[in-house]
C-alpha cells in the first residue's frame, strides 16, 4: 500500500497561565493510501490538536507532516474536516449547501452533482429542505455529503458522530463504511469510542495521556461487515481498553 500521510516527530505546546503546556510529544506514524486509521486516547490528551496539525490548521513546534511526498504547511482542498460541531449553513437548502462546496470547481452541472451526493447519503427527496427541517441524523448525512461532493483525497474526522444517539451513531457508521466501499478515501478518525474505532478502522492508534505519544498500535484484521459481538472483536476491544487504563477484568 502506497503511503499517503507521513507524520514525523510532531511536537506541540501552548502557552498557559502557568507557563508552557506540552500537548503533543514526538508523535510519528504513517497512513496508507485508502487506509482508515482511528486514533483513541484519554480525554484532553491532544487528539484534536494532533488531527489539526496533520490537516494543516495548526503548525507543529517540531516535526513535519508529508502528504503525497509534499510537506503540509497549511490546509489544502485535498482534505476535508468533518467534526462533531457540524458545518452546514442553516440559511441554505441541502442542495445549496452541497453546491457551496463546489465553488471554484469546474463542473458543468453543480446542481446535478449535489443531488447525486444527496442521494448517495440517503437524502434523495430532501434536496430542497433546510437544515431546521432535518433530523439530527439527516443533518449529519448532509454534512457528510457536503464533504464528499468535492471528492477529497483525505477525510479528517473529529468525533463526527458523538452528538448522535447510540442507534443513529451505529447507522451512520454503517452508512459511511458503505460509501467508503464505493468511493475510496484515506480516513483519519479521532474518536473516544473504542467500539467505533474497531468498527470503522483498519488500524487503531492508542495515545497516552498528555503530553501525548503513541502508546500502542493495533491492526484490525476483520473484513466488513464486522460482527462487533464476535469473540475476536471483543478480545481486541478489551486489549485496547487495557492500554487506555480501563481494566475490564475479563
Amino acid at each position: 500500500m502506497r503511503t499517503k500521510i507521513e507524520v514525523a516527530g510532531l511536537k506541540k505546546a501552548f502557552a498557559s497561565g502557568k507557563g508552557t503546556l506540552p500537548v503533543v510529544d514526538d508523535v510519528s506514524f504513517d497512513v496508507g493510501d485508502g487506509e482508515i486509521v482511528a486514533i483513541v486516547g484519554p480525554s484532553g490528551c491532544g487528539k484534536s490538536t494532533l488531527l489539526n496539525m496533520v490537516a494543516g490548521f495548526v503548525r507543529p513546534d517540531h516535526g513535519r507532516v508529508v502528504i503525497d511526498g509534499v510537506e503540509r504547511r497549511k490546509p489544502s482542498s485535498d482534505g476535508i474536516v468533518i467534526s462533531q460541531h457540524g458545518s452546514v449553513f442553516p440559511w441554505l437548502t441541502v442542495r445549496r449547501n452541497l453546491m457551496f462546496g463546489l465553488n471554484g470547481h469546474a463542473h458543468e452541472d453543480k446542481a446535478g452533482l449535489a443531488d447525486h451526493y444527496a442521494g448517495i447519503v440517503g437524502l434523495k427527496g430532501f434536496e430542497n429542505a433546510y437544515p431546521h427541517e432535518l433530523s439530527g441524523g439527516m443533518l449529519k448525512r448532509a454534512e457528510l455529503a457536503r464533504a464528499l461532493v468535492v471528492k477529497p483525497d483525505i477525510l479528517y474526522m473529529d468525533e463526527p458522530f458523538s452528538a448522535l444517539d447510540a442507534l443513529m451513531n451505529l447507522r451512520m457508521r454503517g452508512e459511511l463504511l458503505r460509501i467508503l466501499g464505493e468511493e475510496k478515501h484515506t480516513v483519519l478518525l479521532i474518536t473516544h469510542d473504542v467500539e467505533e474505532a474497531i468498527h470503522m478502522a483498519d488500524r487503531v492508534l492508542v495515545l497516552s495521556p498528555r503530553p501525548t505519544r503513541i502508546q500502542a498500535s493495533f491492526d484490525v484484521p476483520f473484513a466488513h461487515p464486522r460482527k462487533l459481538t464476535s469473540v475476536e472483536v471483543q478480545s481486541l476491544r478489551i486489549a485496547i481498553l487495557r492500554e487506555l487504563g480501563v481494566d475490564r477484568g475479563e
